[in-house]
């Protein structure tokens, strides 16, 4: 009995040291990568005189209360920043693990719905799997993204991280990851300190940049707000009213709005049914239609007498002029950026989702007869090919010389967990280069199955095979498959009469949504034995 307890305890010893956590793995051969987010991307805190903080973005419980007195904001034009309404708070962005806990989930304490406010947390694990190492390889910044893009303090504190990561790891050039919005404010970086940027960057990938705006989105979040996660959760959060105040006064949305210079394939527009008296009294329903510049008349008119009550105060919020000015400014500084000769430019964009262009308000039924009343209309929208937020159109048109645009299908903050730009960053931060990976073609293979069996019979040795494999193309020819295209086969024969051998393969291609494939390959061989 004794040895067999003996036997038990060692049993479990050897599983303990079995389930212990292992280490993880690092490659110390890593090039440093920094991850910057966008819009919304970063925990904020409000921290008093005394130094007290508290998370105010992005929590759940108190939400609404604690955004509209600790966030809520005025832009200042002679500085060009946004200040908090309570004087006695100033926001920061948290520093924690080198960064990175500032644009992991943005909700820490969230356990239900974690996924709705989890922003790089997918990739900063997977990227943990590569070897990358917080602190040494692997880093974050995060930023008050109510400001500009452009704003003084912003970049300072980039070029600082810029400087501390790299003398972090060594003096090793970094790759910069920017996700939206963050990839104007890379853009707005290199093209103000273009020495900076040559000095500590070797790659720059930008993932799902609205470069050009992002017009339908912007334009119906300036007169309606917009939600940060949706389903339940918007129960529990902040509510699109307010939010829409805090946007209002926030030069970076104003940077988004569709840049005016470019030239749209499909041109946005803002639509509105209205009814209009002819010159005979006449009543008549008719559908206006306002370039993005003709929009700004709309967005001043319809956010005339907005106004917030703050501490007992009504302040007024209009379509903000000034803040519009200082944005124009940012767009012209983003059209002079241009990526230094030792730095290499990347550019991944979604796609194959419908995504807000035009936005109209109103209805042949129930045209709009005030204005004033846009704010409380739901918006309609006209769509074309995007990532549900930017446009393919705008995320392309980077201005700048690449060394690959690829499109990949996925929605705007959804694609920062796709296994296929996983596999394109894996390649180009060269973390174990893919063997089956064609960066030339944009060809992902995945050996799905492999099959081997060999057996002799009546003095003939046969051997059979099977072999499947999954394609994922971001090929736009390849990606417009029908998917009730029927499957495509093909058979090839060789054979050696001198060696007396005969070998046949049958392919076929099995066609699937999203640019995938199914290939499967079938093959025998027959030689003669001596």
């Amino acid at each position: 009995m004794a040895v067999l307890l003996e036997e038990i305890v060692q049993s479990v010893e050897i599983w303990l040291k079995l389930i212990k956590k292992p280490q993880p793995y690092v490659d110390p051969n890593l090039d440093p990568v920094l991850l910057v987010p966008g819009i919304a991307g970063s925990i904020l805190q409000a921290v008093d005189d005394n130094g007290r903080g508290e998370r105010i973005w992005v929590r759940i419980i108190g939400a609404d209360y604690k955004f509209r007195t600790k966030l809520w904001s005025r832009f200042d034009p002679s500085t060009g920043q946004t200040v908090s309404l309570d004087p006695k708070t100033h926001i920061v962005v948290p520093e924690e693990r080198y960064g990175l806990h500032a644009i992991d989930v943005l909700d820490p304490e969230m356990i239900i719905g974690r996924e709705s406010v989890s922003y790089f947390h997918d990739m900063i694990v997977e990227m943990t799997k590569w070897g990358f190492q917080e602190g040494k390889t692997l880093f974050g910044f995060g930023y008050d993204f109510r400001q500009s893009n452009r704003f003084q303090e912003t970049l300072e504190r980039f070029a600082a991280r810029l400087e501390s990561v790299y003398t972090a790891s060594g003096g090793k050039k970094i790759n910069i990851i920017s996700h939206s919005m963050g990839g104007l404010l890379v853009k707005c970086f290199m093209s103000l300190h273009s020495d900076i940027f040559e000095k500590y960057v070797q790659n720059w990938i930008a993932i799902a940049a609205p470069f050009q705006g992002a017009p339908g989105y912007i334009a119906s979040t300036l007169l309606n707000g917009m939600s940060f996660v949706e389903g339940w959760e918007q129960n529990f959060f902040i509510s699109k009213w307010s939010m829409h105040q805090l946007l209002i006064e926030c030069p970076s949305i104003y940077e988004l709005m569709a840049c005016p210079d470019f030239q749209w394939e499909h041109k946005p527009a803002l639509e509105i049914w209205r009814e209009k008296n002819d010159k005979d009294g006449n009543s008549n329903i008719v559908l206006d239609s306002y370039s993005p510049e003709e929009s700004i008349s709309v967005f001043k008119e319809a956010l005339y007498n907005n106004t917030v009550n703050y501490d007992g105060l009504d302040i007024p919020l209009p379509f903000n002029l000034k803040i519009l000015q200082w944005a124009c400014e940012t767009q012209k500084i983003l059209s002079r950026a241009k990526v230094p000769p030792q730095v290499k430019f990347y550019n991944i964009f979604g796609m194959n989702l419908e995504t807000p262009h035009t936005v109209c308000y109103g209805s042949v039924e129930e045209p709009v007869t005030d204005l004033e009343q846009l704010k409380f209309i739901k918006a309609q929208y006209i769509c074309i090919d995007g990532d549900g937020t930017v446009p393919v159109e705008s995320a392309m048109a980077d201005g700048l010389t690449a060394e690959a645009r690829i499109g990949v299908p996925g929605e705007h903050r959804g694609i920062l967990c796709e296994p296929h730009v996983f596999r394109i960053l894996k390649h180009w931060l060269k973390a174990d280069p893919d063997p089956y990976y064609n960066p030339l073609n944009d060809y992902v293979i995945l050996p799905a199955a492999f099959e081997m069996e060999r057996h002799k019979e009546k003095g003939l040795e046969v051997t059979s095979l099977k072999e499947e494999w999954e394609i994922i193309s971001g090929d736009e020819d390849n990606i417009a498959i029908n998917n009730n295209e029927k499957p495509l086969v093909s058979s090839i024969s060789v054979s050696d009469q001198s060696a007396l051998m005969e070998a046949r393969a049958t392919v076929t291609v099995h066609p699937q949504s999203e640019g995938k494939r199914h290939v499967e390959l079938n093959a025998i061989s027959v030689s003669a034995t001596v």
